[in-house]
């Protein structure tokens, strides 16, 4: 094949992966699908489309290869072909900050001065889960916490935070973490915790990014908590009885 010929395909191989990115709804698409495996009707109920559309969308994404799907009874499910995807999708994020002002902007008003400290990043985030000095807490929906998870992260949804207070520590710090670093699921949960009393942080990405860097990740629902074995009065008056 004649070199002009080669370069004229993969230019065009290039572009067809950038006209695939060039909707914002097969983005949104895309940032979903990072969290964990859908079908087309979960992904239609999140983004509020049709199916008919929502189908539509990912037909581009498949053809591309930037999705992939596995078939499991009746059901269709569909995953990013590779992590290579969630590098692209962050990467654009990235360069569309530092380029276009409104993008800063909007990031600068409603993230960054919302929080009155530095979100942690996730190597700092992993030593302090290593050294036990965090509670870590998952504020995405549990279908998503399910299908990955930080090791040793609780499970607990944005909506049913309040609920759980009781359950997480005061003499500890609390990190929470959702979809990436434009996600307001952890924004909105640190906000309620430091507003009770907590100290609160969030964590500057989300899940696809920590397994992106190869941080342990877990999968399945969260591990029910540890019971204490219960002593029975009459059991402990025999004990002291032996003992004595």
């Amino acid at each position: 094949m004649h070199p002009r010929a080669v370069k004229d395909r993969l230019f065009a191989a290039w572009a067809d992966v950038a006209k695939a990115l060039a909707s914002p709804t097969r983005v949104e698409l895309l940032d979903l699908l990072a969290q964990g495996e859908r079908t087309v009707e979960a992904l239609a109920r999140e983004t509020g489309l049709t199916t008919n559309n929502t189908s539509s969308h990912l037909a581009v994404l498949k053809r591309v290869r930037l999705v992939e799907t596995r078939k499991d009874a009746q059901f269709v499910f569909h995953r990013l072909a590779d992590d290579a995807v969630v590098a692209l999708l962050r990467d654009v994020q990235v360069l569309a900050r530092r380029r276009l002002h409104e993008v800063d902007h909007l990031a600068r008003t409603h993230f960054d001065e919302r929080d009155e400290l530095e979100p942690l990043d996730a190597r700092e985030l992993r030593r302090r889960i290593s050294a036990g000095e965090v509670t870590v807490i998952d504020v995405r929906p549990a279908l998503e916490y399910e299908a990955g998870h930080i090791v040793g992260a609780l499970s607990v949804p944005l909506e049913g935070l309040d609920a759980r207070l009781r359950e997480l520590p005061r003499k500890r710090p609390i990190v929470a973490y959702c979809r990436g670093p434009y996600c307001v699921y952890a924004l909105e949960a640190v906000d309620r915790l430091r507003q009770r009393g907590y100290h609160a942080r969030r964590l500057s990405d989300g899940l696809p990014n920590w397994r992106l860097a190869g941080y342990p990740v877990a999968v399945g629902p969260e591990a029910p908590p540890a019971t204490k074995p219960t002593t029975s009065r009459h059991s402990r008056t025999a004990s002291r009885r032996r003992a004595s």
